[in-house]
């Protein structure tokens, strides 16, 4: 199994400048995820440190696909702004992410709303990959469970060999809890990410995540995988990587702060650390 000290390490620099950002050196990078449930903008500086990092609850992106342009772009400019105002200076390059396995319509749509709002997009990267810029792993199954989709990059010798994304995610799990609880959709994303809930959700969604474990199976059927390494806001979910070993039959992990990976990766592919399967913007036009 993989070590994930590295990653830890890095999540952990990042949720300490989350409140406080930190003194940077050179130019200033930013990674831009706009996520089904939240929308994520992380700054790292040259030397792919971490320095500043922000989100918002945002339903402007379903199934991976924009579908509030402009209300995108108005959050994603706020954030700019409020990091923009703690660091004591512009943002200006970035890049932005997209789920796997999407056509160029919807690279595009993300592209858009990150020049927007004000960024100069250097990069454009699928999100497991980009989530492999911090896990640092050789081989095995990066799967980024987000609000709407469930993508998967299947790495072999550090190269990103397949991926693929469906739309099963967190989303589903809240709309489970809602209709047990009798509940609104915004209760159960509330209730959801309380911890002290974690057990009483985990019964309830349990059938999700059996789903989306038969999705990593499917899609890495024929591949030697020895170990799976979750990201992405749903895993925070307390036991879900126990749940998917158990249906897999393969070692599951996942970092501190599986919310926060793909984000920080978007941003370190700004400095050419991604030497997996960087896709650059002028491959989509």
């Amino acid at each position: 199994m993989f070590s994930m000290d590295r990653a830890d390490s890095l999540i952990y620099q990042l949720e300490g400048c989350m409140a406080r950002p930190k003194a940077f050196k050179g130019e200033l990078f930013s990674g831009i995820d706009l996520g089904t449930a939240y929308m994520v903008l992380t700054v790292v500086d040259s030397l792919g440190n971490p320095v500043a990092a922000s989100y918002r609850f945002a339903q402007v992106v379903r199934d991976g696909v924009v579908v509030d342009f402009t209300g995108a772009t108005s959050i994603l400019r706020e954030l700019k702004t409020e990091l923009e105002a703690k660091l004591g200076t512009e943002l200006v390059k970035g890049a932005g992410a997209f789920p796997p396995d999407t056509g160029k319509s919807t690279v595009k749509s993300h592209f858009y709303v990150c020049e927007g709002a004000g960024f100069e997009v250097i990069n454009m990267i699928d999100e497991p990959t980009a989530a492999n810029n911090v896990l640092g792993i050789s081989n095995g199954a990066v799967v980024d469970i987000g609000g709407g989709t469930t993508g998967i990059a299947v790495i072999q010798d550090g190269q990103v060999v397949y991926t693929a994304d469906e739309p099963t995610g967190g989303t589903h799990f809240s709309l489970v809890i809602a209709g047990a609880q009798k509940m609104s959709f915004e209760e159960a994303e509330d209730f959801k990410k309380d911890p002290k809930n974690h057990r009483k959700v985990m019964f309830m969604v349990k059938p999700v995540v059996q789903k989306v474990a038969s999705i990593i199976k499917d899609k890495i059927r024929g591949f030697n995988i020895d170990s799976i390494y979750l990201v992405g806001g749903t895993c925070c979910l307390e036991g879900i990587e126990e749940i998917i070993e158990d249906e897999l039959g393969i070692p599951t992990v996942k970092p501190r702060n599986p919310l926060l990976v793909t984000p920080l990766g978007i941003a370190l592919s700004c400095l050419g650390v991604n030497t997996f399967e960087s896709r650059r913007v002028e491959a989509y036009y």
